[in-house]
């Protein structure tokens, strides 16, 4: 497998995920201040010269939110995903997808101060609405499916690290607390430097 990445991008999340699965892949760093090979092998790739992206063979994935989708059922050994066709799917496939769908694009309106004409249009609402939702997602304890961490937690948890370094949101206790548990893990950590330093936890 070969994994598109910069360090200050998106793709810090699935680097954490490939590092929580222990997989083996090759990591090429993008730089897009330089017209390289590298860079040229993305474009073609994926024509919104974004990252991250991984490639499986003859299989593209981009998106967070997909790559740590397919990792997680490419090793499901690793315990990173529910069974599927289990019950905790749905809830599952809710903490996946709701990150990159509803949360980061109400916040990243809301940072460039602009706000939706008509709100119960937009697939994500409105900042209030979201804010409430990621308040009522938000485990009281342990991670978002229970006791067992998997990649809802990198995906949901981590779309809301990145929030709370950026002052995308203003967290709560029980927000910031969940926040917390994700940092202490060790792969975090290892693939999380350049927020870390950010967060003063160096």
């Amino acid at each position: 497998m070969k994994h598109y990445f910069n360090p200050i991008s998106r793709g810090i999340t699935t680097d954490w995920m490939l590092k929580e699965l222990g997989a083996q892949h090759q990591q090429i760093i993008i730089d897009f201040t330089v017209d390289d090979n590298n860079l040229s092998a993305l474009r073609k790739i994926n024509p919104m010269e974004k990252l991250p992206v991984l490639v499986d063979g003859g299989v593209v994935v981009t998106e967070v939110a997909a790559i740590c989708a397919y990792l997680a059922d490419k090793f499901p050994e690793k315990g990173l995903a529910p069974e599927i066709g289990s019950i905790e799917r749905a809830a599952y496939y809710r903490y996946l997808f709701i990150a990159g769908n509803t949360i980061e694009p109400a916040l990243s309106l809301a940072a460039a101060g602009i706000e939706h004409p008509d709100p119960k249009s937009a697939g994500w609402g409105d900042l209030p609405r979201v804010l409430s939702t990621v308040e009522a997602m938000t485990p009281e304890t342990g991670w978002a499916l229970g006791e067992k961490f998997t990649a809802a937690d990198v995906v949901f948890g981590g779309l809301l690290d990145f929030s709370m370094v950026s002052n995308l949101i203003d967290a709560s206790p029980k927000v910031a607390a969940y926040v917390a548990r994700i940092r202490e893990r060790p792969f975090y950590r290892e693939t999380h430097g350049a927020l870390i330093k950010v967060i003063g936890e160096e």
